[in-house]
């Protein structure tokens, strides 16, 4: 059995009781130095001091004992066009040729990495840096996809000369480790979710079905294993969060956002998010839930100077607990929420809502709505509100569960272009998560 296995079987043997109140944490932070990545010195305006970003996911393997955890960047340096006045100094015009939902890469040579951060004496220091490969093992890239059959968005460099969209350009947002020593990441361009070996080499790409020829000339193989519907994820809104089960046997991912299904309007004001379960050996989705995010209203310290949209409230991140349970992180941006999610009895999305053509959609039934339509939302138990803890960090997007009671929490600094430093806290338990 693996140790995962073993570690989650100890926690399983606990008293298993409804707690009316979410259990007590103590938070404690871990010293973390930024490191420089570039001085970008953008023509006629501003000099961006640029530093890495690591923290856009995280995990822990079994028995680390919190001595080191793995983390992943996403993309690289970026800053929306519309923008680029306050950011950048300059005019969209200047930056982006006026296109103000293109995106500019101030550092565009970024490669897509995976970090083994070592933590001793509360300090974390990066011990190992894997950065993202193709078969051949030249280097990948942070660029935008030349997609066709869904949204893309272009890019554009400090010379305000557009960059050319590559197949090989990632937007990672979240990694497991795998017993054998490979990861799983996710991605949020396609979205997709790739196999990736121990070195960095990309073993595979899994993509929404439809979607594969416009990844053609990838340095890696594609394979079109994720149900085509995926396609509508919203941009920027794609596969941000990935978990492991113990056994290691399945990785379950889950959108950001509601999908854009049918349309812009239905996805603003949609609460349900769909969760996956994929089978590592038959390269195959094999489950699929619905989950509901709270309502905008719900998060505290995001509400108190300005009421949010429901389109706000993201789910950054995801991790298993135990055999069957993940832990599910909801967050807008100062407020972060988790929650314990069972997937044991839980119903499976009827095959139906599977289709673009079922109306309503998924994405527009109310939550009352759902049970009328064959749907059961996951059940989730609140077991943390950041809005309830001392000195927590905002932006958390990475989530390592280091035991039943003690998770390692990392903030993503967006590589320091608006002078946020990457946060690490330890976070601990009164009582085991899992149950």
């Amino acid at each position: 059995m693996h140790l995962r296995s073993l570690l989650f079987a100890g926690a399983a043997l606990l008293p298993v009781a409804a707690h009316a109140e979410p259990p007590k944490a103590t938070v404690t932070p871990i010293a973390y130095e930024d490191q420089a990545l570039a001085k970008a010195e953008v023509p006629g305006g501003k000099t961006l001091d640029l530093t890495l970003g690591i923290g856009s996911g995280a995990f822990a393997d079994p028995g680390s004992a919190g001595r080191a955890i793995w983390t992943i960047s996403d993309r690289g340096p970026n800053v929306d066009c519309g923008e680029a006045e306050e950011v950048l100094g300059i005019s969209t015009e200047k930056a982006c040729a006026g296109d103000k939902k293109a995106k500019m890469f101030p550092a565009p040579d970024f490669v897509p990495s995976i970090y083994r951060l070592a933590i001793a004496g509360g300090k974390a220091t990066i011990a190992e840096t894997i950065p993202l490969k193709g078969t051949d093992g030249r280097l990948l890239s942070g660029l935008s996809n030349p997609l066709k059959a869904t949204t893309t968005e272009g890019a554009y460099g400090l010379d305000g000369k557009a960059l050319t969209e590559t197949p090989n350009g990632f937007d990672t947002e979240s990694l497991v480790h795998l017993p054998d020593g490979s990861f799983f990441v996710s991605d949020e361009y396609g979205a997709s979710i790739s196999h990736v070996a121990a070195d960095g080499r990309v073993l595979k790409r899994y993509v929404p079905k439809g979607l594969e020829a416009d990844y053609a000339g990838a340095d890696y193989p594609v394979a079109g294993s994720l149900p085509a519907l995926v396609m509508k994820r919203k941009l920027n809104r794609g596969i941000e969060s990935i978990a492991l089960a113990p056994d290691g046997k399945t990785v379950y991912f889950i959108l950001q956002s509601p999908l854009v299904n049918p349309d812009e309007e239905t996805y603003k004001a949609s609460r349900t998010v769909r969760l996956y379960a994929f089978d590592i050996a038959s390269e195959a989705v094999t489950a699929e839930y619905a989950y509901e995010v709270d309502e905008a209203a719900a998060f505290g310290k995001d509400n108190a100077r300005k009421a949010q949209k429901q389109s706000d409230v993201k789910v950054s991140e995801m991790a298993a607990l135990g055999p069957d349970q993940l832990l599910v992180l909801e967050r807008i941006s100062k407020t972060t929420k988790l929650y314990r999610v069972d997937l044991k009895d839980a119903a499976k999305l009827p095959a139906r809502f599977d289709s673009a053509e079922t109306s309503p959609s998924l994405e527009a039934l109310k939550p009352a709505e759902l049970a009328g339509k064959g749907v059961a939302a996951l059940k989730k138990e609140l077991v943390f509100d950041s809005d309830t803890a001392k000195d927590m960090p905002e932006k958390i997007e990475g989530v390592a569960v280091v035991d039943p009671k003690t998770l390692i929490l990392v903030t993503d600094n967006d590589f320091g272009i608006a002078g946020d430093r990457t946060r690490l806290v330890k976070v601990e338990f009164d009582r085991p998560l899992a149950e």
